[in-house]
């Protein structure tokens, strides 16, 4: 299963490679490394009924061309649910893992991404009866969404998605990236 994902991203790599624009060198100005890097990701805070919900995950672009960026990210998340109903347990669970991403924009309102994610999954119960768990899932999400300068809203689908192992409901997610 991991080789797959290798794959996946290896061939979505290859896909991407005739958006690329090589540069020749000029005299006058020459870009450093830096210029070409655009910072960003998502942070979210859900706090409701007995419950808190923290995300905080920063990524980095390397913009290779206009069409093209490659880049890495870091994953945190944190949930707290306190149920006091007498039948389910009080829920914890920590997300902590990175990610490689590559995206990719066709036309400029349009942006197609490979995320190629790696999680620790700590869940705590506060219940004896239910067993704490901890352990590592791969992800590979493969999205499209809309681009508005520096603002993407989209879905994207993991393709590795297992419904006992994976952190999420099901394989599809919307997503809002932000990037500067």
């Amino acid at each position: 299963m991991k080789n797959n994902s290798w794959i996946l991203f290896i061939i979505f790599i290859i896909m991407i490679a005739p958006f690329y624009e090589s540069y020749g060198q000029t005299s006058q100005q020459q870009d450093s490394f830096w210029d070409n890097v655009r910072y960003g990701g998502n942070l979210g805070l859900n706090f409701g009924n007995r419950f808190t919900n923290i995300v905080v995950a920063p990524q980095a672009i390397y913009q290779v061309s206009p069409q093209v960026g490659l880049g890495a990210g870091l994953n945190f998340s944190y949930i707290k649910q306190n149920f006091n109903d007498g039948f389910s347990p009080d829920f914890s669970s920590t997300l902590l893992g990175g990610s490689l991403i590559a995206i990719a924009n066709p036309i400029e309102e349009i942006q197609l991404s490979m995320d190629l994610e790696y999680l620790n999954v700590n869940r705590n119960f506060e219940d004896p009866i239910f067993r704490d768990d901890n352990y590592w899932v791969p992800a590979l999400f493969i999205g499209a969404g809309y681009r508005q300068q520096g603002f993407v809203i989209g879905a994207r689908y993991d393709v590795l998605f297992n419904e006992g192992r994976s952190v999420f409901n099901n394989g599809i997610q919307p997503f809002v990236r932000v990037l500067f």
